[in-house]
C-alpha cells in the first residue's frame, strides 16, 4: 500500500503536485494543531504574527496560517479535479482560504466571550441598590457594612457614606462611587 502511495505521488506533475503538496503538508500541521489544542485547551501555543497582543488584531496567527492553506489546497484540488482552469482554482482557492480564516476568527472571538474569570470588579457595584448589614457612621466617620448583588452573586462589602447621619442597619442603600478601589461609598438616597 504505502508503495502504491508513493508511485501515485511520484506519477503528480506541475500544479497538481504542488496543490497536493501544501494539502498535505498543511493538513498534517491541521490536524495535529486540533490534537495539542484538544490536550491544551486551545489556548497556548500560537504566535500572533502582527505583534499586537490586543484579540482584535489577531487575525494572522499561526493557527490562522495553518488552516488558510489547509482549506487552500484542499478547495484547489476539488477545482484542480472539476477541470477547471489554474487561474480559477487559483481564485477558488484563496477565496476558501481566506473564508476558513474569517470563519476561525469569529469562532475565537466569540469562544473568548465565553471566559469569565469571576474576578470582582469593584466598578461594577456602582449604581447598585442594596441593604446595610452593619451601621454605616456619617461622614466618612468609620466602615460599615452593605449586601449589594454585584456580577451576580449577592455580596457582604465594606462601605461609607457622605450623608449627614448614619445609616443604620438594614436600611435600603445605592453605591454611588468606589474608594480606593475596595470600599463603596453609598448613600441612603436611592433617587440619582
Amino acid at each position: 500500500m504505502l508503495i502504491g502511495i508513493f508511485n501515485w505521488f511520484q506519477s503528480l506533475e506541475g500544479f497538481e503536485l504542488i496543490l497536493w503538496c501544501i494539502t498535505l503538508f498543511f493538513s498534517f500541521f491541521f490536524i495535529l494543531q486540533t490534537i495539542v489544542s484538544f490536550f491544551t485547551g486551545g489556548d497556548h501555543g500560537d504566535l500572533d504574527l502582527d505583534g499586537d497582543g490586543d484579540f482584535g488584531h489577531q487575525f494572522f496567527t499561526i493557527k490562522n496560517l495553518i488552516a488558510f492553506f489547509t482549506m487552500f489546497g484542499w478547495a484547489g484540488l476539488a477545482a484542480y479535479k472539476a477541470n477547471l482552469s489554474n487561474s480559477v482554482v487559483l481564485v477558488i482557492a484563496l477565496l476558501a482560504g481566506c473564508i476558513m480564516v474569517y470563519i476561525m476568527f469569529l469562532l475565537m472571538k466569540n469562544t473568548s466571550r465565553l471566559k469569565h474569570n469571576g474576578t470582582l470588579q469593584m466598578k461594577n457595584a456602582i449604581d447598585k441598590v442594596g441593604e446595610t448589614y452593619l451601621r454605616i457612621p456619617a461622614q466618612r466617620g468609620g466602615i460599615g457594612k452593605v449586601q449589594v448583588q454585584v456580577q451576580g452573586r449577592f455580596m457582604e462589602l465594606d462601605a461609607m457614606t457622605d450623608d449627614e447621619t448614619d445609616i443604620a442597619t438594614g436600611k435600603p442603600i445605592r453605591v454611588v462611587n468606589i474608594l480606593n478601589n475596595q470600599i463603596l461609598l453609598v448613600t441612603s438616597n436611592l433617587v440619582a
